[in-house]
Formats: structure tokens, sequence, C-alpha cells
């Protein structure tokens, strides 16, 4: 009896160790799953915080809100009073309304065109247009001069006292090329446009290639004079001429600002 009862107790132990390792066994299987599953998850939840709170984020919240305060300050003659158009057709009225679209809350744009002018009349007008402290002034001047055929070295000579001036005071200067019609002759149309270009490159500032580029020449976008443009005319002068030309310019100084 005691040997058949010890192997009773021993078939019942070796029963318990199999049922202990099968149960083991069954457990360890039932884990392996979350185990294989779970770096995935992990992985998944690590990397979406990452780019929404680090790059995505701060990049979206600058395209949207730049609340430096700027002030832009367009100076010229007709083509920037924007004669003939309603006040917010004008291209410094539309220039402002399209940086707020883009972010700029806190953008002012001065327009400071008078009709008639020539190069000696902003000239003369500097101390005065320069109180509003401009951070960027949009120069586009010399129209007038050329329609009357005013000398060129003139032109010349007050379009750089002008950059001067407004470098002078603090200003970030953008010049806007102009170019005339050759009923003056193919020499003096040529001699004129090419001042542009020059002072650009001595001076050290942007500049627009041609203010009226796409609109001047083209009649549904000019008025019945042929000469000033439309509201539409204006509106493809700041988004395709201008715009690309002042946005660096604008993402400059926010980036120093913040330095």
């Amino acid at each position: 009896m005691k040997s058949k009862t010890l192997s009773l107790v021993n078939i019942s132990t070796y029963s318990l160790i199999i049922t202990m390792v099968s149960a083991g066994l069954l457990i360890s299987g039932c884990q392996d799953k979350p185990e294989t599953n779970e770096p995935q998850a992990t992985k998944t939840t690590t990397n979406a915080p990452v780019q929404a709170e680090g790059t995505s984020s701060i990049s979206t919240a600058e395209q949207q809100v730049i609340s430096q305060p700027i002030t832009i300050l367009a100076l010229g003659d007709s083509l920037t009073e924007g004669l003939g158009v309603e006040r917010d057709g004008n291209y410094p009225a539309q220039l402002e309304a399209k940086l707020k679209e883009m972010g700029y809350v806190n953008v002012d744009v001065v327009n400071s065109g008078l009709s008639g002018e020539t190069s000696t009349g902003l000239v003369n007008r500097l101390d005065w247009v320069t109180q509003t402290e401009p951070d960027i002034t949009i120069l586009t001047i010399g129209a007038n001069d050329a329609i009357r055929g005013l000398d060129v070295a003139t032109i010349e000579d007050n379009i750089r006292t002008a950059v001067k001036h407004l470098q002078d005071n603090g200003s970030e200067v953008i010049l806007g090329g102009m170019q005339i019609y050759d009923n003056l002759g193919n020499a003096y149309v040529q001699s004129f446009s090419d001042i542009y270009p020059r002072i650009a490159e001595d001076m050290n500032v942007p500049m627009i290639p041609f203010f009226l580029e796409g609109v001047g020449g083209v009649s549904e976008l000019n008025q019945a004079d042929a000469i000033h443009p439309t509201k539409e005319g204006y509106t493809i002068i700041v988004n395709n001429n201008i715009l690309p030309v002042l946005k660096p310019e604008l993402e400059n100084m926010v980036v120093s600002a913040r330095n």
C-alpha cells in the first residue's frame, strides 16, 4: 500500500508539474502578442507629438500670426498714390491687406505717393516723409522725369540721394525699376532704364526689375489714359512684382528682431 500511495503521489505531482508548465507556456504565449505590438504602438505615439509640437506647430504659428509692428513707406508718384482708383484699390492699400492675410497683423503701409512727382520734388520732401520712421521703403520714382525728357544723370543723382537719406534714417529700401516708351529715342530710353539696376547694385538694395511688369501696355489692366493701372492691375503688381522682393526682407526683419 505504501508503494502504491507513493506512486499515486508521484503521478499527482508529475501531473501538477505538467499542468503548471503548460499553463506557463500558455501565459507566455498570450504575452507574446502584446510584447510584439507594444514597440509599434510606442513608436507611433512618440512620433506623433514630436512632429506636432516641434516643427509643424511652430511653423504654422509663425505663418499665421506675426505680431511685430512693421511700417512700410510706399514712396513715389501717381503710380504709388493710385490716381483714378478707389482708396482700397491702390497698391499700398492692397499690399497692406495682403500682408495682413499672410499673418503680418501689425503691418502699416503708408501711402506717400504724389501725382506728378519728379525725383527732384521727392528729394525735397524726404525730411517730411521719413517722420513715419519706416522699416522698409518701396521707392518708385522717375517716370515723370522721363516723360519730360529730363537729364538722366540728374534723375540718377536724385534717386541716389533719396536712397541714401532713407538708409541713413534706418529704412531698408526696395527700388522699383521703371521703363518708358521709346518715343524719346532708343538712347534715352536705354540710359533711363539702366539707372535702376546700377543704383541697386552700387547701393546694395533689392530691386523690382520693372514695377509695371505684366500690367504696362495691357489695355484691360490700365485706365483710359493707358498709363495708370486699374485696381486689377495693381493686384497683379502687388502679387507678382512687389511681394516676391518684399517677402524676404520682411522675413529677415522678423528673424533679426527675435535674435
